[in-house]
């Protein structure tokens, strides 16, 4: 996993996240693993769980999910946004990521679906006073 996203990548991701929740009470988290062992929608469902995304306020939080040597990748929203946005939103973002995976622009496909995530949350989720972090901006990392 660390010969495929270094230090420096991984800084941009979190940052990009950073950026995203400055203007939403939503969440997103981006987690990296080697393999997937399912379905790439499948595992993102697993892992979200495993990531205790579910226990935010509005359950507003969102996954995108990468598995590297299997070359999946899968977006969760978490039921607040789900119900929000409309009828293939997150096909549009995954549209997005494989468009740059594609020409090899992985950490550039990541952090395009967190700005675009990003500002959906915001339209539906904005930021209000006092509105806390609820779950870590860092890259979560699988096996």
């Amino acid at each position: 996993m660390a010969a495929f996203f270094s230090t420096r990548d991984k800084k941009r991701i979190t940052a990009a996240i950073t950026k995203a929740e400055q203007t939403t009470s939503g969440e997103i988290r981006v987690h990296i693993e080697t393999y997937c062992p399912s379905s790439s929608l499948e595992r993102a469902v697993f892992v979200f769980n495993q990531l205790k995304m579910y226990k935010t306020k509005d359950r507003n939080s969102v996954l995108i999910y990468l598995a590297t040597e299997s070359k999946k990748f899968a977006i969760v929203g978490d039921t607040g946004i789900h119900k929000v946005v409309p009828e293939g939103y997150w096909e549009s973002v995954k549209e997005i990521m494989l468009n740059a995976f594609t020409t090899g622009e992985f950490v550039e496909g990541i952090c395009d679906a967190v700005k675009k995530v990003g500002k959906k949350l915001a339209r539906f989720f904005p930021y209000q006073e006092g509105s806390i972090n609820e779950l870590p901006n860092e890259v979560s990392i699988g096996e």
